[in-house]
């Protein structure tokens, strides 16, 4: 079996052969310090950075890890503000910070040596004025959001080793990241048919965008959202409008999914998700990844037992054993084995490896998910 078949079967609740070392990319502060300890080179480094997952830098990097292939091994579409908006500087401290108005009209404050995300100031969009003038422009379905050339040349499902997924963008953190957390919160409560109209353009963009992409032919494995709507406490936006704003969204997409024969879909979302659980999987989103053990222990135990075998699950190692020894990497593979038997879950770090990950630590997780035994 291939990997691709692999991870298919496993998803299905089938037989399968071997178990696949997944993998979900690395900070970029990660990746110029193996280049710098002489563990990766600097091409590779400089090749994977901002995040490129399934670039030939990540792709090489994979393999001196020992990892088979990357969860976010998509091919998306242009779901964004097109074109975005120019970065403007609006001001400049002595210590260097400065605000500026970002590619998305986000307005915030930039500190020198913070690699974390920038403190939310404020947004360009202020109102129904800014939305149909500055906006929706931006937000009109076209073909040229769609790259077929590079859809017309994935290899077949036959010919491919890794699964391959259509990413189908973000329902709702799209839409935080033009607003801010704040102003998102605000709106609904000041102007909900704004609310209500910023939701659905959006959201039909990515329905356009991917049945685009599904009526080429071509075959995806699987589809993956990208929300990031959850924090450490629990989510940014109320679960209740959640379901009913943005639920009916995901049914409709999923269900063209189906049609065209996608029943593994995944969402990536960070932070304390239970809450947006019943959401996502009343109306066809299956698959959590990465399933960060955080502060919270997020575990796809208690979530199967709630919701039985329709949930599947990617993610949930503990990558914070990188960073102390061969004992704590074996004491969370033997955690994860009792899941990876429940079936449906493949464990994967549980969010970008961080920096103070040791490369030779990550090399042994690897060699030692690549000869796992399960059972007994």
């Amino acid at each position: 079996m291939t990997l691709r078949e692999n991870v298919l079967a496993i998803l299905n609740y089938q037989p399968y052969e071997k178990l696949p070392v997944v993998s979900f990319g690395y900070w970029n502060e990660t990746v110029e310090i193996w280049a710098e300890q002489g563990y990766i080179s600097k091409e590779d480094a400089e090749g994977y950075k901002f995040y490129g997952d399934n670039s030939e830098g990540d792709r090489n990097i994979m393999k001196a890890l020992g990892f088979d292939f990357n969860w976010n091994s998509c091919v998306g579409s242009n779901v964004l503000l097109d074109p975005c908006f120019e970065v403007e500087v609006l001001e400049t401290f002595d210590d260097g910070s400065r605000i500026i108005r970002d590619s998305l009209g986000l307005i915030v404050k930039e500190r020198p040596g913070v690699t974390s995300i920038p403190a939310e100031i404020g947004t360009t969009l202020k109102g129904r004025y800014e939305w149909e003038n500055l906006y929706l422009p931006k937000l009109q379905m076209s073909q040229n959001r769609v790259d077929f050339d590079l859809i017309k040349n994935l290899p077949s499902p036959e010919e491919r080793q890794i699964p391959i997924g259509l990413h189908l963008g973000s329902l709702i953190g799209h839409m935080r990241n033009l607003l801010g957390v704040e102003q998102l919160s605000y709106l609904y409560a000041d102007d909900e048919e704004l609310f209500a109209e910023i939701v659905d353009t959006l959201c039909g963009l990515c329905y356009d965008c991917a049945k685009l992409m599904l009526e080429t032919g071509v075959q995806f494995d699987y589809a993956h959202f990208w929300e990031d709507i959850c924090f450490k406490n629990g989510p940014l936006v109320s679960p209740r409008v959640f379901e009913e704003y943005i639920g009916p969204w995901y049914k409709k997409i999923t269900g063209l999914l189906n049609n065209y024969g996608i029943n593994i879909v995944s969402v990536d979302c960070d932070g304390l998700i239970d809450s947006l659980l019943p959401t996502w999987v009343n109306n066809g989103v299956n698959t959590m990844f990465p399933i960060e053990v955080g502060t919270w222990n997020a575990s796809i135990a208690p979530w199967r037992e709630k919701y039985g075998r329709e949930l599947r699950g990617v993610g949930g190692m503990n990558k914070l054993a990188f960073s102390k020894d061969k004992e704590a990497i074996d004491a969370e593979i033997k955690r994860l084995k009792p899941l990876i038997e429940l079936g449906g879950y493949i464990p994967c770090p549980d969010h970008r490896i961080p920096p103070d990950a040791k490369f030779e630590l990550v090399q042994y997780y690897c060699d030692r998910m690549q000869n796992l035994r399960l059972g007994g």
